[in-house]
């Protein structure tokens, strides 16, 4: 029995196929999903998705979002999804330099948010990369 994995940005649907298995970032630590999970709904924070389809694993960067588990689905509604061979090593890493040197000013509540969020988003990206270069 396949489990459909997707994954939906504000801007369009990033990924929508059947696999055999998901690892997503939760917030209470990395969940295992296979076929028949028990229902659930529960906060994503940026990190890394992998999924394996026919012995092969695929791995998108997530942002922060939610993702709702029945026994056949998996979706995964989300700020930021980039799958792995679109990623811009060099661009994430100045990304991540530019919000690891705005967060050492003086910043409202709001822009610490941002900020912190942009900084999730880039290690989030630089993980997946580096994983997949490996």
């Amino acid at each position: 029995m396949p489990l459909r994995l997707e994954i939906v940005t504000p801007e369009a649907k990033i990924y929508s196929e059947d696999v055999d298995f998901v690892t997503l970032p939760a917030v209470e630590g990395e969940m295992g999903i296979f076929p028949r999970h028990i229902p659930l709904m529960t906060q994503v924070k940026a990190g890394e998705v992998a999924a394996r389809k026919g012995g092969q694993e695929f791995f998108l960067a997530v942002g922060e979002g939610f993702v709702q588990v029945t026994g056949e689905r998996v979706a995964i509604l989300t700020d930021m999804a980039i799958r792995s061979e679109n990623i811009d090593e060099q661009k994430v890493e100045e990304a991540r330099n530019r919000a690891e040197a705005r967060l050492k000013e003086k910043l409202s509540n709001d822009e610490q948010a941002t900020v912190s969020a942009a900084l999730a988003h880039s290690l989030a990206q630089l993980h997946v990369k580096r994983r997949t270069r490996r």
